[in-house]
This record gives structure tokens, C-alpha cells and sequence, in this order.
């Protein structure tokens, strides 16, 4: 059985997106380590890079093409100042020449070799393959495929075993939603403690304990510089930064220095209704303009869905508790993962695979389940919570206009987000007995439809607001 982490669901890395960025950004890393590894890289004289289908319809909205040279460049997406992305790809371009790695100049023209070939490979959308050369004779040639939320794989490991991110059986291996329920009724435990039983198979409390924070940490930053903020995102589109805005309108009184302040000083502003969705959507918003411009975020499970996590989190703390601190953080993440790796492991959280349901729809799941959990829900009602979140975002598609996760992806978190907080207070107020759709149904139901889905619905930019939209109508 695969065994995933919370932590392969939750990710630190660069955006606009998981699946066209960050996963991208990682094969470049894996080819370069594997031609170490095979003893071919101090042979290699040039490369060049085909990327296909969903890749190359909306690789350039995705700065797909971008992230690949940064990954080959030995950049880290963790580490990377995100300020200095554009001057590195600038040198890059204007030098023509590539650090391979870090460790090996090579003469390289972004024009000319990174092909966007919108041909469609048979195992998923999408895929990319690398070549490289000495003295322009094929030396070596791998493809890999990017199959949502940063999970890569290669191309040659797509059906072993050996491409399963964690092969260490947990004490409580999970396949489906109704195996860990039976564990937690069986064991009397809340699903954060399961959750947090199978991590401490892989590591200490303490290192658990502190990737948890440095997760949360980089979330409440990314939703800190968006609220502070102005201007336009990048990418041609014109989309005014609108949670700068609201957030002007919303803050208090109180003074605030940094990030720690800024949640103290929104627990003083008014909790009205109102003001409850609007602090909820100016969350979701900020985070996800961060991502659209290159900035670093946590997949959650994906890059165009980061933003409702940390929207719902935020939410607990500034309205529901503000006693709240590290354990209820720790507690929110632990089941938001384990939602997360049950819907990857049932359908899928790729776009290009299933539409905006498998991004959108996931996250406001992991989202409804973890907040459940926190309002004192039992397990049966954070599977409630997940399951009603996912039914009212099925056949969710993706139709981003001019391929950058701008419009419809940012405002989707702030609806992803609400109905995520709504789906808690419908499961808290439920009888599990009444329950009519079991969890698993509703991720069965999601991957049937997400096959059934035309492409030019899935991360295509072929349908839908992408067709109807023009850039220049913008």
C-alpha cells in the first residue's frame, strides 16, 4: 500500500502552480542527479527540453519553461530568493549559458531548447522530457511526468513500486477513507493522533513538530505580503491585487510589526458576519496572488489551491479560538494531510487529470475535515465534512484564461474556502448515522467524472473562460 506524508502533501515551493512549476522544477533536479549518478554529466555539451501536452498548452502561463531552467540551474524552490528569479533567468538569456547544476557551464538558448510540443504522452498530461548532447550526439534522454501537487515521476517508473514516495509501512496504513475511520474507532482516537503515529514512523516528534511550523510559518507569510501588497499581477491579464484593498478596509486599530502581531491585531477587528467572509476571501486571495507571482507558497495539496488552507487555519484562529497556538496548527494540518493523501490516492489532484475539482475541491476537503476536527467534530463528522466540501465542487473544471493561474484559480480559493468552513458547521450539526454519501463515494465519483471530463476542460486553456475570454479583452 502507499504510504504518503502529510508532509508530500504540503510542500514548500515557488508558483504559479504544483503540477506546471514546482513538479517541472523538480524532474530537472532528478535528470540532473541521475546523469551524475550515471556518470554522464561532465559529457554533457548541450541539453534541450521537450515539454508536452498540458505543459506546453499553458506552459508559458505557468512559467513552466521558467522553472526548468531554474531547476537544471541547481536553484532550490525552497531556498531561492523569489525577488532575484527574474534577474537569474535574465543572465541565463542574455549570456546563453546554463549552469548545469550548478557545476557545469554549458551553452544553452531558452528559445530554442525548451520545445513546447502540444502532443499529449500516453501515461499522463503532463510530461517532459530531457535530452542532452555531446558535441550534438544524443547521449542520454529521460522523460518524466508531473502528476499534480509537486509528485513527480519517471517515465520508466511509472507502474513500479519503486516510484512510491514512502516505502516504509506505516502502523496505520491508509487506502481509503473507511479504513481510517475503523482505525480510529477501533484505536478510540481522533484522526490527528492515527495521522500523527504513522509520521512518528518516519521521523522524530520534534522534526514533525518542526516541518509543521516551518509549514505554517511560510503559509502565515504568504498570507501576511499579499494582504501588504499593491499593484498588478504579472503575466498580461491586468489583475489588480485585491487583497491588498481589502485588507486596508478591514484592519484595526492596533499596530503590528510583523506577522505574529497582525494575527493579535486581527482578533481586536470586529467579528460580524460580514466581515468573517470578507477576512476568510482576503486570506485566500493574498495567498494566492503571492503564487501568481512567483512567490512562495505551500502546496495544499496544490499551488492554484494554496490559498484555501491557510484561509480556513486563519480562520479558526482569529474568530473561533485565540487561545488557539501551536497544537491546534499541528492538529488543523496533520488531518488536512491525511484527507489530502486519500483523495490522491483514490482519484487524483491534478488538473490536468480532473479539473479544478481535483484542486479546488480537494483542498476545500482537506480544508472542511481539518476544521471539523478543531470545532471538537468526531472522525465521523470530519468524513462528513470532507465528503459534503467535495460534492459541491464535482465537475469543477479548469479553464484558466491565458494559462496563468489568475482568473477564475484566485477567487476559486476564496469560494473553496467558505464552502469549506460551511461544510464543517453542516457535518458538526449531522448524525453519521443519517449520512447518505460515504467519503469514498464522493472520491469515486470525482475520478469517474474526471475521466469522463473533455480535455479541453482540464488545464488545456482549449474551453470554457479560457476560450470566452481573450488576453486582450483584459
Amino acid at each position: 500500500m502507499e504510504c504518503i506524508s502529510v508532509f508530500d502533501m504540503l510542500k514548500i515551493g515557488v508558483g504559479p502552480s504544483s503540477s506546471h512549476t514546482l513538479g517541472p522544477w523538480r524532474a530537472a533536479e532528478r535528470w540532473i542527479q541521475h546523469l551524475k549518478n550515471e556518470k554522464t554529466f561532465s559529457k554533457v555539451t548541450s541539453i534541450s527540453i521537450d515539454l508536452y501536452g498540458s505543459l506546453s498548452l499553458t506552459g508559458k502561463g505557468h512559467a513552466t519553461d521558467l522553472a526548468v531552467i531554474l531547476g537544471l540551474a541547481g536553484k532550490d524552490p525552497e531556498t531561492i530568493p523569489t525577488e532575484e528569479i527574474s534577474t537569474i533567468i535574465e543572465v541565463i538569456q542574455t549570456s546563453k549559458q546554463l549552469n548545469l547544476g550548478g557545476d557545469l557551464i554549458i551553452n544553452f538558448s531558452s528559445e530554442n531548447d525548451v520545445i513546447f510540443n502540444p502532443e499529449f504522452l500516453p501515461f499522463h498530461p503532463n510530461g517532459i522530457t530531457f535530452k542532452a548532447f555531446l558535441n550534438n550526439k544524443e547521449i542520454a534522454t529521460e522523460t518524466y511526468y508531473s502528476i499534480g501537487g509537486g509528485f513527480v515521476v519517471r517515465e520508466d517508473r511509472t507502474n513500479a513500486k519503486e516510484n512510491r514516495k514512502i516505502q516504509k509501512a506505516f502502523p496505520y496504513p491508509i487506502q481509503n477513507a473507511k479504513e481510517l475511520e475503523t482505525y480510529c474507532k477501533n484505536e478510540g482516537k481522533q484522526i490527528s493522533e492515527i495521522v500523527l503515529e504513522n509520521e512518528k514512523s518516519l521521523r522524530t516528534e520534534n522534526e514533525i513538530d518542526s516541518e509543521i511550523l516551518r509549514i505554517w510559518q511560510t503559509m502565515l507569510e504568504c498570507m501576511y505580503t499579499g494582504c501588504h501588497t499593491e499593484g498588478v499581477l504579472p503575466g498580461g491579464l491586468n489583475v489588480r491585487r485585491r487583497a491588498f484593498d481589502m485588507h486596508q478596509k478591514l484592519k484595526g486599530g492596533m499596530p503590528y510589526n510583523n506577522s505574529k502581531e497582525w494575527v493579535e491585531s486581527i482578533r481586536s477587528t470586529r467579528v460580524k458576519f460580514r466581515q468573517i467572509l470578507k477576512w476568510v476571501s482576503c486570506f485566500a486571495l493574498a495567498v494566492n496572488e503571492v503564487n501568481a507571482s512567483l512567490g512562495r507558497v505551500v502546496t495544499a495539496p496544490t499551488n492554484g489551491s494554496a490559498g484555501v488552507i491557510p484561509a480556513v487555519l486563519m480562520y479558526y484562529l482569529v474568530t473561533e479560538n485565540h487561545e488557539a497556538d501551536f497544537k491546534q496548527i499541528k492538529q488543523f494540518l496533520l488531518v488536512a494531510g491525511e484527507i489530502g493523501s486519500i483523495f490522491k490516492k483514490g482519484a487524483t489532484i491534478s488538473a490536468a487529470m480532473g479539473g479544478c475539482q481535483a484542486e479546488i475541491g480537494v483542498s476545500s476537503a482537506m480544508a472542511a475535515g481539518a476544521l471539523t476536527e478543531l470545532l471538537g467534530g468526531t472522525p465521523e463528522q470530519v468524513l462528513i465534512a470532507s465528503e459534503i466540501a467535495m460534492e459541491h465542487h464535482l465537475g469543477l473544471t479548469c479553464d484558466p484564461i491565458g494559462g496563468l493561474v489568475q482568473i477564475p484559480c484566485i477567487e476559486r480559493n476564496a469560494m473553496g474556502a467558505i464552502k469549506a468552513i460551511n461544510a464543517a458547521e453542516l457535518a458538526l450539526d449531522s448524525d453519521s448515522n443519517n449520512a447518505k454519501v460515504p467519503l469514498d463515494k464522493v472520491i469515486s465519483s470525482m475520478w469517474e467524472t474526471a475521466k469522463d471530463m473533455n480535455s479541453k476542460y482540464k488545464e488545456t486553456s482549449e474551453g470554457g473562460l479560457a476560450v470566452s475570454v481573450n488576453i486582450s479583452d483584459c
